[in-house]
């Protein structure tokens, strides 16, 4: 499968962000993955990383990055860095971008990855995304792209308000992708779907080395 194909799934499948579409259209996938994994690049599944983690299915990618309504100048935080394909995604649809990620080597490899793209929007941390950052930012959207138990009230805090949460709440085997909207002081909560994530590892999400 090429990138043309795999946006006319995405389009198949209900992805109806002409802007979503393009970002992903000008991310090279390839660059993502393992050489074994390359072939399989443009395929609509999630592959194996380094770390014991997995690059998101691109339709889920799609999805998320669709629901989160972005317009070009927002700040952004993302949980989880894992490979960077995500946070190279929204460097196209937002303004600035903050992940964060618990694998160093993961995130060292995602910052390279984005400099020989020549993405300059995104900043990368080291740490644990179940936390509050030690900064009061407050940003406009909030993306984990691993599963937690709940959500943790530390992205209550740092959010903007109006702002949007997109992120997979449940077991460890299957969870549900929900959306929390806030807008003038009041929740609204939205289920996307059933989706299956890798484990939030954190303080206040699945405990440190659990797994």
């Amino acid at each position: 499968m090429n990138i043309d194909q795999l946006l006319n799934e995405l389009r198949r499948e209900g992805i109806r962000d002409e802007r979503v579409l393009d970002a992903i259209a000008s991310i090279p996938r390839e660059l993502f993955v393992p050489e074994a994994q390359q072939p399989y690049a443009y395929e609509n599944r999630a592959l194996p990383i380094d770390c014991g983690q997995t690059i998101s299915q691109p339709y889920i990618v799609a999805l998320m990055s669709e629901a989160l309504k972005l317009q070009g100048d927002e700040s952004v935080l993302e949980i989880g860095t894992g490979c960077g394909y995500q946070a190279a995604v929204l460097s196209r649809l937002a303004g600035r971008v903050t992940t964060i990620e618990r694998w160093e080597e993961l995130s060292q490899q995602a910052q390279k990855r984005l400099t020989e793209l020549e993405i300059d929007n995104v900043t990368f941390l080291v740490g644990d995304g179940s936390v509050e950052l030690s900064t009061e930012e407050r940003f406009d959207a909030i993306i984990v792209t691993a599963a937690a138990p709940a959500l943790p009230d530390a992205y209550r805090k740092q959010l903007k308000d109006p702002g949007r949460i997109i992120i997979p709440i449940g077991e460890e085997s299957t969870q549900s992708l929900m959306l929390y909207q806030l807008k003038n002081g009041e929740w609204k909560t939205t289920h996307l779907g059933g989706c299956r994530f890798v484990k939030l590892i954190g303080k206040n999400a699945w405990q440190p080395f659990a797994d």
